[in-house]
């Protein structure tokens, strides 16, 4: 198995304290290029900012197999719409956010970082109905003080720090870095018979858009996605068993049944939960519901490309800070290691 420690903690965490809101991927992509630059065949950056790799076997199979791993680089985030004036700002939101997580967050705005907050009406000044109304987002406004700059279009995320407590991982982005961190992993111990493609996408939280492009540039014979999935394993409000969870932190790798843009391919599903098993991995599935990963986007790809997603669970999905299990991520790389280097074209040659 890949060796799991302190750097590859390191890694992580370089991703995760970058910001790259989607459709400005720009300081993830560096981070990228410069881990596996050393490791790769062939690298290439295309039209819309994915960064694609290949890793050849070294195996004399007549027809190696051709495997797509995929992991989206973008965040969630905001883009600046219009200067009020006096180093306000409005926004709107990149990728799907809930408001309520919004109000009193700190920021940073563009290329250079500017810190910021988002503001809204105090407490004290709110009348009844607006305590107890949903805050509206153009209630709302990112406030860089009379000397903050920002230009309409500017990317900002936020500022939150990746930190280790203990058994978790506490930080923004965790989806997808934790992603983006495995592919690299796995790139830079690639096994020797298959051509390992590694996609590291653009635009995933907008609607999917690298990923298709991607799986169009390599064609593979078979595509994993690795992501991070929301866990919803808390008890439930009134303090009864929570019987509605999908995925639950501590329980290892999420795979993927069906999602809300997948029915992933049972052959992969068997195939890693028979690795899982036989490597003695802890492994669940995300139980089937909403939600999605690149492989919906790849799947429908081409002709038609057989994939499964692989997640680690984290908690706070698309909020200022999330919560996964050191454990969970160190146990999905080494599934998918596993995993990879059982690969041979009987497993997709009949259905």
């Amino acid at each position: 198995m890949p060796t799991f420690g302190n750097t590859q903690l390191k890694l992580l965490e370089r991703l995760c304290n970058v910001i790259a809101v989607s459709g400005d991927e720009g300081e993830v992509r560096k981070i990228v290029l410069e881990e596996i630059k050393p490791y790769a065949d062939d690298v290439k950056v295309d039209a819309l900012g994915n960064v694609l790799a290949t890793k050849r076997g070294q195996t004399r199979s007549r027809k190696r197999m051709r495997v797509m791993l995929d992991a989206h680089m973008d965040e969630v985030g905001f883009m600046i719409v219009a200067d009020d004036g006096e180093g306000i700002f409005r926004f709107e939101t990149v990728g799907g956010m809930d408001v309520r997580h919004l109000v009193g967050k700190q920021v940073f705005v563009g290329k250079e970082r500017t810190p910021g907050v988002i503001g809204g009406k105090p407490i004290h000044l709110m009348n009844g109905d607006e305590r107890t109304r949903k805050v509206p987002l153009d209630g709302l406004r990112i406030d860089l003080g009379p000397a903050g700059k920002a230009k309409v279009s500017d990317r900002a995320g936020f500022a939150t720090r990746f930190r280790r407590a203990g058994p978790s991982i506490l930080s923004k982005s965790i989806d997808d870095r934790i992603g983006v961190a495995t592919v690299i992993e796995l790139l830079k111990h690639a096994p020797s018979n298959i051509d390992l493609c590694a996609a590291f996408t653009v635009q995933e939280e907008i609607g999917l858009r690298g990923a298709k492009v991607a799986a169009q540039y390599f064609n593979p014979d078979l595509a994993i996605a690795i992501d991070s999935t929301p866990a919803n394993d808390l008890p439930v409000f009134d303090g009864g068993e929570n019987i509605t969870y999908n995925t639950k932190l501590g329980l290892g790798p999420a795979i993927y049944i069906a999602d809300g843009s997948t029915l992933h391919d049972p052959r992969l599903v068997r195939f890693l939960q028979e690795t899982a098993e036989s490597q003695k991995i802890p492994y669940q599935f995300r139980q089937p519901g909403g939600g999605g990963t690149d492989s919906g986007a790849i799947q429908r790809s081409l002709a038609g490309i057989p994939t499964v997603s692989v997640s680690v669970p984290h908690r706070y999905t698309h909020s200022p800070i999330s919560v996964a299990r050191v454990d969970d991520w160190k146990h999905t790389l080494n599934l998918l290691h596993a995993a990879l280097k059982r690969i041979t074209p009987a497993l997709i040659a009949k259905r």
